[in-house]
């Protein structure tokens, strides 16, 4: 369906033509009416399905109309990197509407703690804030929410994980009893579902594509040992110089930074990204990688979900996600869109279980790319004896085919 056909405000619909959007994506078909019809909502939809603009089209539409100077619209979010994105959306999309919108999260300095209490007294329509920084706002005694119409959570399963579950109960309890509350996850896990009976009343209920990465992603895995990670990364950066943008995932902080020297060391552009870096120069590295100065960003989880930044090439996991739910949000970060991408993951001996758990989620059988004869040879993979009545899954090992295959050819960018 076009925006144009689901009722959206002609204001927006021209920011939208602006913006090169054309058509809705099934998560915005389906919500968009659902919101404007006043309802509560509960949707699941995975990164880069355009679940942003789902609640935000609609947000505006409703608030274009309301008397200027109130904070009808309360969104929350689970990190610093997202606020700022959806506060960049509000204002891109909402300026020819005449709507503002502020950013409230950690590691800015007093000026802006001030031009943030100045919005939350005076009031900006749309308040994006991370649940630490707003608490902080909220027991100073001046923050009032008497005319919040709105409550979006945003990426709410991740702020359950990171632990912001008391500090989102005592938000709500400031808000009015009558208002219109959205709650949108990446999963649907029973926690979600104990949030949701507390916030929502009687929601609609959405799922799109729920644990599966966009078909434009080409996922393959290496069978590896932990010590041939660091000249395997080096030669894929190195073997694919038309990826321009490379993303790599590291399962802890330190490994971000052990590894972003690492690839310094051997001249390539790179830059460690985690919650260590103070918030000035974790926006000096995102705008970097943005802008293509910066090639090849390190990461922890804080990136997987909730960045935009287009035409991620390739997305390396140096380690596999604990989780299996973490792996498609990370996978996300390429093919979005629409687009295409490459995805891979180093798998090491203690990691094969877990990998195998991803494939199971995501319904197929990652692709395991021979290692480049200059490396070594990896370890064999190791799967799960699916006997019957096998309950405690042992392994046995197996060779995979297909070792006659060129490595770099699996993974080549589509064209």
């Amino acid at each position: 369906m076009t925006f144009e056909e689901l009722g959206i405000h002609d204001d927006l619909l021209d920011a939208i033509d602006y913006m090169g959007f054309k058509e809705a994506t099934p998560i915005q078909e389906q919500a968009i009416p659902v919101i404007l019809d006043g309802s509560d909502l509960i949707a699941c939809a995975q990164t880069g399905t355009g679940k942003t603009a789902a609640f935000l089209l609609p947000i505006l539409d409703l608030i274009a109309d309301l008397p200027g100077g109130e904070t009808s619209t309360l969104i929350v979010v689970p990190t610093r990197e997202l606020a700022m994105q959806i506060d960049q959306q509000v204002q891109g999309i909402g300026y020819t509407m005449g709507i503002h919108s502020i950013a409230l999260y950690g590691g800015r300095d007093g000026d802006e703690w001030g031009q943030q209490r100045t919005a939350l007294t005076k009031g900006a329509d749309i308040i994006v804030a991370t649940p630490g920084k707003l608490i902080s706002h909220l027991n100073l005694g001046y923050v009032k929410f008497d005319t919040i119409k709105f409550l979006i959570l945003d990426e709410a399963d991740r702020m359950l994980d990171i632990g912001f579950y008391d500090d989102l109960v005592k938000i709500i309890s400031y808000l009015p009893k009558e208002r219109q509350n959205l709650m949108f996850s990446a999963t649907m896990a029973p926690k979600i579902r104990t949030l949701a009976s507390q916030v929502l009343s009687d929601p609609k209920e959405i799922n799109i594509a729920m644990s599966k990465p966009a078909e434009g992603v080409l996922q393959a895995a290496y069978l590896i040992y932990n010590k041939q990670k660091n000249g395997l990364v080096a030669h894929l950066i190195s073997e694919n110089p038309d990826y321009t943008s490379i993303l790599i995932f590291c399962s802890t902080k330190r490994a971000t930074t052990e590894l972003a020297r690492v690839l310094k060391r051997k001249k390539f552009a790179a830059e460690a990204i985690s919650s260590d870096l103070e918030q000035s120069d974790r926006e000096s590295v995102l705008l970097g990688f943005r802008s293509k100065r910066i090639r090849i960003l390190v990461a922890t989880d804080v990136m997987s979900r909730g960045i935009d930044v287009k035409d991620i090439n390739l997305v390396v996991n140096y380690d596999v996600p604990n989780d299996a739910e973490d792996y498609v949000h990370r996978v996300g970060r390429t093919a979005r869109a629409e687009t295409t991408g490459v995805a891979l993951t180093l798998v090491n001996e203690d990691d094969m279980y877990k990998f195998h758990q991803i494939e199971e989620l995501i319904e197929r059988e990652v692709f395991k790319i021979p290692m480049p004869d200059h490396l070594g040879v990896g370890p064999e993979w190791k799967a799960p004896n699916k006997r019957k009545g096998n309950k405690k899954g042992s392994f046995h090992k197996y060779k995979k085919g297909g070792g006659e295959h060129k490595h770099r050819n699996t993974y080549k960018k589509k064209r």
